[in-house]
């Protein structure tokens, strides 16, 4: 993942406590992602980050919305995103299976939240995201409708059960 620079937090210059950061996510954040299921957005982060001897507590707050294709007729649509999480960052070298845990090498002195926001964001969004009804692109439902029309059988089509092969037939009649 390409790293916005905004997003990277030199901690080590930090006094122990609490230190308030404000980032704003737009669209150019979700453009240098490759793959991104987010094509766009404005949300505001409030990020909170706790620093103690031996561990940072890093809280997130973000509200915003997001732009996705709809999965139903692919066109572009707004998702409202609230999001609340709480990560601790520990120092260390073995790796972390708690996805809320993330362990920094014991020489880290920045911390890059830009791949930890896609994430938030990502798994925020609703399992499916689609249109009211009546706003889903019409055009696209009729192709839609079109196409899977076409790729049913038809019942007309009943001569294709005449064609069998006839090793099947040889198998069916072992018993």
């Amino acid at each position: 993942m390409a790293s916005n620079k905004e997003f990277i937090i030199p901690f080590e210059g930090l006094k122990n406590g609490k230190h308030s950061f404000e980032f704003e996510i737009t669209t150019a954040f979700f453009e240098e992602l490759a793959y991104s299921i987010i094509l766009g957005g404005d949300v505001k982060v409030d990020f909170q980050l706790n620093k103690k001897d031996t561990m940072l507590i890093g809280d997130f707050e973000m509200s915003g919305t997001i732009q996705k294709s709809c999965d139903r007729c692919t066109d572009l649509m707004d998702v409202p995103v609230e999001v609340s999480h709480q990560i601790i960052y520990k120092f260390g070298e073995e790796e972390s299976v708690d996805e809320n845990l993330i362990v920094l090498p014991i020489s880290a002195f920045t911390i890059d939240l830009a791949s930890t926001l896609y994430e938030l964001l990502t798994v925020a969004l609703p399992s499916r995201t689609v249109h009211e009804e009546d706003d889903c692109n019409e055009e696209m439902l009729d192709l839609i409708d079109k196409y899977v029309d076409s790729s049913e059988p038809d019942e007309d089509d009943s001569d294709e059960e005449d064609d069998t092969d006839p090793r099947w037939d040889a198998l069916r009649n072992l018993n």
